[in-house]
């Protein structure tokens, strides 16, 4: 949510001055807005990777604070479990630095704090859902020390007024309640950042959606939970799920969902910064002192803390961001739909893809989100989260295509023209498009990997499932930490 804050307990009035300074934030953006008050001349990307931590059986380990403190690094943070870490990689030009700078910034922080946490007794992994969580490791204990953590949990639940039911019919199916929203810390995941124009933020924004079902399939990770097998990608119904503040008789009422894919194309960033304050009842309705028509009035640039923290607390795919930099206001398109891992070379091909796609797709003349209802982009997000990267995607002109073929056919040149638009040479982009591509060629991602590394330890060594679990997820951090692509990984 991007702040801490204080535990405490929210009256009617507390509600009625967040809800017009709620308001007070949306106009002044909108004069901000007209006014083009906005960086973006040197725009930048910027990625966050969440973590899980584990013991030395792959079991999860709630020393988030422990590790923390060994790590000492103030690009580390905590997260919503015990068992969870964050670390926010400092942005930076795409083309910055060289083909392996990145790669080696984030594999040298990586590395540190894996040295750091090993020696309190725990090791980090890189994974959509931990495939040894049990439900037992997700009540009230396993919620992280932080107090808005705990005061988000107490407002949700507040707002349902019953306990949590997780359904998800997969591969096989699980249906179980949990009365704390500490579940939500089984998705751990990978968030891309792109500085944009506020004149394209709606075209980047829009693009992002249109894809966000194909960089689902193709990247797959989280095929178990609490034991059992089920989508490729069940981190989308589990965070669906797991924040979900509607007891069923409103859900029928059509109120929307706490986690959004949204509802339509937009174009403005203000259409999404007015629907959150339209559709969604304050969670954490927190007033800051500044007055942000005093602060433009004055020549300053506000931080518009209320329109932000609400942010926060509304888990869009395809987040807009507002942020002030060495005073300077900017506004990024925060990609929320990816899974953590398996290695720094498959996030940084994913990024690789989803930047240079977005930017061909923006660039063409008649864009794909004219051609393609909203619907069959949601429809594509829950299908590829189903099926992963054997899924069939619906696409202008293509109609309903295996995603493989669609991103060989149609979408990988699109992404190399996009990076080579935005100064990316092809000895930078081959390497890590290609990891993409060979994805496709052979049908092979992270949760292919974990779905047939599980069935043969299971099935033809015969060993019971708690077992094959936890070795398939002791070789997963072996092969994490080789680098190579998940789609080389040998299953034996």
């Amino acid at each position: 949510m991007g702040r801490d804050v204080p535990a405490l307990v929210f009256t009617r009035d507390d509600r009625r001055q967040f809800r017009n300074k709620m308001h007070m934030c949306l106009d002044v953006l909108a004069r901000m807005l007209r006014e083009s008050r906005f960086d973006f001349e040197r725009p930048q990307v910027g990625l966050e990777i969440e973590l899980n931590l584990v013991g030395p059986g792959a079991e999860p380990a709630m020393r988030s604070t422990d590790a923390l403190e060994a790590i000492a690094d103030p690009s580390w943070s905590s997260e919503l479990g015990r068992f969870n870490l964050e670390i926010n990689i400092a942005p930076r030009r795409l083309t910055a630095g060289g083909p392996d700078s990145w790669e080696q910034e984030i594999r040298d922080a990586l590395n540190h704090a894996e040295e750091k946490a090993a020696a309190i007794g725990a090791h980090l992994i890189m994974i959509g859902i931990l495939p040894t969580l049990e439900l037992k490791n997700v009540g009230l204990a396993a919620l992280s020390e932080n107090p808005r953590y705990h005061l988000l949990n107490e407002q949700i639940f507040a707002a349902r007024g019953e306990d949590l039911l997780i359904a998800v019919d997969g591969v096989e199916r699980l249906r179980t309640y949990a009365d704390t929203i500490t579940p939500e810390a089984a998705c751990t995941s990978t968030q891309f950042h792109l500085q944009v124009s506020p004149d394209e933020f709606a075209d980047y924004w829009n693009a992002a959606q249109a894809i966000a079902g194909v960089q689902v399939a193709l990247a797959a990770n989280s095929p178990f939970l609490f034991g059992k097998e089920l989508w490729r990608e069940t981190r989308i119904p589990l965070f669906e799920q797991a924040t979900d503040t509607r007891p069923d008789e409103i859900k029928v009422q059509g109120v929307r969902p706490r986690v959004w894919f949204g509802e339509r194309w937009i174009t403005t960033v203000f259409d999404l910064f007015e629907e959150n304050a339209r559709y969604f009842p304050a969670l954490l309705p927190l007033c800051d002192d500044e007055d942000p028509q005093e602060t433009l009035e004055g020549g300053g640039t506000p931080g518009l803390a209320e329109l932000t923290l609400h942010n926060g607390t509304i888990y869009r795919w395809n987040r807009p961001v507002y942020a002030v930099v060495d005073g300077v206001p900017h506004l990024r398109v925060e990609n929320r739909v990816l899974p953590a891992g398996p290695t720094v070379a498959d996030i940084l091909s994913n990024g690789a893809f989803y930047y240079g796609l977005t930017r061909a797709l923006v660039d063409e003349d008649r864009p794909v989100w004219s051609r393609m209802s909203f619907s069959a982009a949601e429809d594509n997000l829950h299908t590829a989260a189903r099926h992963g990267i054997d899924a069939e995607l619906y696409w202008p002109g293509m109609g309903e295509v295996p995603v493989t073929e669609l991103v060989l056919r149609r979408l990988l040149p699109l992404a190399h023209r996009g990076l080579e638009r935005g100064g990316m040479d092809a000895a930078w982009r081959e390497p890590l498009l290609g990891i993409i591509e060979q994805r496709c060629v052979t049908g092979r991602n992270g949760a292919v990997w974990q779905s047939e590394m599980f069935h043969h330890l299971h099935d033809v060594i015969h060993a019971d499932r708690p077992v094959a679990l936890r070795r398939m997820t002791q070789q997963y951090i072996d092969y994490m930490h080789l680098n190579a692509p998940a789609h080389t990984w040998p299953v034996e």
